[in-house]
This record gives C-alpha cells, sequence and structure tokens, in this order.
C-alpha cells in the first residue's frame, strides 16, 4: 500500500475539520483516491468541482498516486 499525504483547503478543509491527513491504500487513480474520501467525509462538492494537484502541479483525474505524493483537492475559491 502507498502513503499519501492529503491537503484540502477552503470548504474541504471546513467539512474534513483538518487542512491535511495522512493515508496509507491503494487507488488506482486521483479520481477513485476522492471518491473514497468523499464518501468518508461526506463532502458537498462532487468531483467535477474540484481541481486536483499532485506534488505541488495540476494533475489530471486519471493520475495514479504513487508512494509518497502530496495530493491536494482544490475547490473553487469564491471572492468576497
Amino acid at each position: 500500500a502507498m502513503t499519501l499525504t492529503i491537503l484540502y483547503f477552503a470548504q474541504l478543509a471546513e467539512e474534513r475539520g483538518a487542512a491535511q491527513e495522512r493515508l496509507t491504500g491503494d487507488y488506482a487513480d486521483l479520481a477513485a483516491l476522492y471518491n473514497a474520501l468523499h464518501a468518508q467525509h461526506h463532502f458537498s462538492l462532487a468531483q467535477n468541482q474540484l481541481r486536483v494537484a499532485r506534488n505541488q502541479m495540476f494533475a489530471e483525474w486519471t493520475d495514479a498516486p504513487q508512494d509518497g505524493d502530496e495530493i491536494a483537492f482544490i475547490p473553487p475559491v469564491s471572492g468576497g
């Protein structure tokens, strides 16, 4: 199994109650990873409402995470 660092921003961080967590598991791609976290933490945002980054670079949902990766889920930012 791989160990990933997951970063949450804005609304996701509020819903998770934390800005980051470490996760161990096996995920075929970043979409599968988010779907698992969405189910576990009951996030209100769907995958198609987010951007995803892997190791501080924007990534595709079909990219496969690797052991040690830092994955960030970035919701839309609203101005105020």
